[in-house]
Parts: structure tokens; sequence; C-alpha cells
């Protein structure tokens, strides 16, 4: 029994000795390793026109905030992206363009797909200029329908408290508050901690854009002209007691306000005016309302902490297609949406007035690559 025993052992021990000669001899007869990829050298973008929405194509039928500048500055290159729903695009001069609107990004995604684009090792955005562009409403105590503003802060308007105006205290203006405040046009105090960031300098709803590149655009392009209409005319008319909403389109410095919500009426633009005050300091103005402005500034924030991208190098421009109240004598259910002409002319003045400013960094790239231009304009 003992030697039945003793032998099967010896049967495991040379087994197990002819698999490790085995194994052995596998390891030095094996394939020699798979040579690594060469190391690709990302390509310096200068300018990138980044739009929101197109109803089609991007060429060739009816136009949205991106087709004019495709059209028109022959971004006929594709370059598809993982993580980007439509391609990026770019012209002979170097001149890049994306926008992101489609069904699917009604759930959201704009914010996801601009950084997946930031994260493609092809492209080196460090010295990139960008030109984010887009309709939106305008308050017409600031401007017209078909003008051009551009921005010196991105606001954020989606994080906040907010109880139905009918069931607020009589002497609120309205139900949206800042979050760890009391009350409208608050900061926040930090009456009721919200996971340690309910004070305004954790909780802050701003981003401060460069002011001297944006003044640079601005005095650049404000004499620029823009398209009228005898519609935009009979529709000026109606506003009797605002004389920037009767002015014809024309070029300007205001704040853009980004909010997932599509609100309109005299309530929520007061709102508008006053968050934008309360969250600026009192330094900027609310001019433009839009839906996508907040994601795309918070997503440029986060790269440029990575070092991804440079703020200073960022500029914001948006142009009206409706106002955000109604006219007098109307009201908010009789107005809201009415865009009618006022796109179209948006779509025209977005282009006329960033476009300027696009070929100048980019012809005199050897100036502008190290030397954002501005510097005298920064307060």
């Amino acid at each position: 029994m003992r030697f039945v025993r003793k032998k099967r052992l010896g049967c495991v021990l040379a087994g197990a000795a002819l698999l490790a000669l085995a194994i052995q001899a596998t390891a030095s007869a094996k394939e020699p390793p798979v040579p690594a990829l060469p190391a690709v050298t990302p390509i310096p973008v200068k300018v990138i026109v980044v739009a929101n929405f197109e109803p089609g194509e991007d060429m060739g039928d009816a136009p949205g905030e991106f087709q004019l500048w495709a059209e028109r500055e022959k971004l006929t290159e594709v370059i598809p992206f993982r993580g980007g729903l439509q391609p990026l695009r770019r012209n002979a001069d170097g001149l890049y363009g994306v926008r992101w609107g489609s069904p699917d990004s009604l759930m959201g995604g704009v914010a996801e797909q601009l950084m997946s684009l930031l994260l493609d090792p092809r492209f080196d955005f460090t010295k990139t200029y960008w030109l984010f562009t887009g309709i939106s409403g305008a308050d017409p105590e600031v401007a017209s329908v078909g003008s051009a503003a551009w921005a010196r802060w991105v606001v954020q308007g989606d994080t906040l408290r907010e109880f139905d105006d009918r069931e607020v205290p009589k002497d609120w203006p309205y139900g949206l508050f800042a979050i760890g405040a009391k009350a409208p046009n608050k900061l926040p105090d930090n009456p009721d901690s919200f996971a340690g960031m309910t004070d305004a300098g954790k909780l802050n709803m701003a981003l401060k854009l460069n002011p001297g590149l944006a003044r640079w655009a601005f005095d650049m392009t404000k004499d620029t002209p823009i398209p009228d209409s005898p519609e935009l005319q009979k529709a000026r008319a109606a506003w009797k007691g605002f004389p920037n909403a009767q002015r014809p389109p024309f070029v300007l410095m205001g704040e853009t306000l980004g909010a997932l919500r599509y609100w309109h009426g005299p309530s929520r633009t007061q709102w508008a005016r006053d968050w934008v005050k309360l969250w600026t300091g009192g330094q900027g103005v609310f001019a433009m309302t839009n839906m996508e402005s907040q994601s795309l500034a918070g997503t440029m924030m986060i790269a440029s902490k990575q070092g991804l991208v440079d703020m200073n190098r960022v500029l914001v421009l948006r142009t009206a297609s409706n106002p955000s109240t109604p006219p007098p004598g109307l009201t908010a259910v009789e107005s809201v949406g009415d865009e009618g002409p006022g796109q179209l002319v948006a779509y025209e003045s977005n282009y006329r007035v960033g476009a300027p400013v696009v070929h100048e960094l980019l012809k005199n790239w050897g100036r502008y690559r190290d030397a954002v231009p501005g510097a005298a304009h920064e307060r």
C-alpha cells in the first residue's frame, strides 16, 4: 500500500517537472513582443468655432447656428471623434468648427461631447482661441432682435431653490433664490448647510471671461452692419418705451445667462437681470438667455484646471432671435417661442460679427499664439 502511494507520488513529481520544463521551453520560444505604436504628435489648434444645433445637415439645407460657418468658411474636412454625435470640421486655413445639437442631445450630453473632444489625443488645445456662438432670447431693455452681444461673464441659472410663485411671501418678486439664502436677491450666507457648499465663495454661479479679449473683439466688430428686414421693423414698433428694443440690430457687450429651462416672461426676465447682477457683484448686465452656455463654460473651466485649455482665450458671442419677455399689450403665452424672422437674422448676425475676429486671429497667428489680445482692456 505504501509502495503504491510512493509510486503515485513519484509520477506526480515527474509530471510536474516535465510541465515546468515545457513552460520554460515555451517561454523561451514565444513570439517577440509587439512593438509599441509611435506616439501621436498632437495638432495645435489655432481657432475653433463651437455652435449648438442644426435642424438638419451642416451644409446645403435650412441653416441653424452652424451652417453659415460651415459653408462660408469651407469647413469641408470631416474629422469624427469618439463621444461626439457630430464630427469636427476643418478648413485649409486651420479653422475648426463643431456643433453638438441633435434629437439625442435633448436628454443632455452637450458638455460630455465637448469634454470628449478636449480629451482627444490628436489635438492640442492649449493655445486655442474658442468662439462659442449661438442664438438667444434678449432682454428688450438692453438689445433688439438680431443684435449680437459679446459676453464678459457666463452666469449659471440652474442651481438654485425654487418655489411656485403663487406660494411665495407677498414681498418676494418671484420664487427663485440661491441655495443657502433665505430670499431672492441674497447671496448664500450658509443658514442651512448643503454639504458645506452654501457660502457664496464655494457656490459661485458666474464665470468671468477675459474682459480684455471680449472688449478687443467688441471694438473690432462694434460697427459691423447686421441685416434688417421689414418684418423686424414691424415687430420693433410694438416696443414703445424700450429704446434699445426699437433699434435696428447692433453689436453690444452684455452677459449670457444659461439655464436648461426655456423660460419667458416679465417675472423671469426680472429674475435674470437680478441674478446676473447678484452673482457678478453688480458688474454684469443681463443681455442674452440660452440653454447651453453654462454647461459649456463649466466644462471649459474643468478642462482649464487640468491644463487642457486656456480660459483667457475663450469668447462667447450670442445673438438675439427673440425677446425674453412680451412687448407691451401681449401676454407671455401669446409671445413665447415667437422667433419667426428673428431666427434667420440671428444666424446671420452671429456669423457676420464673429467672422472678423476669427479671421484676425488666423491671419496674425504669429502675434496671437503667445500673446492674447486685449491686454489694454482688462478692466
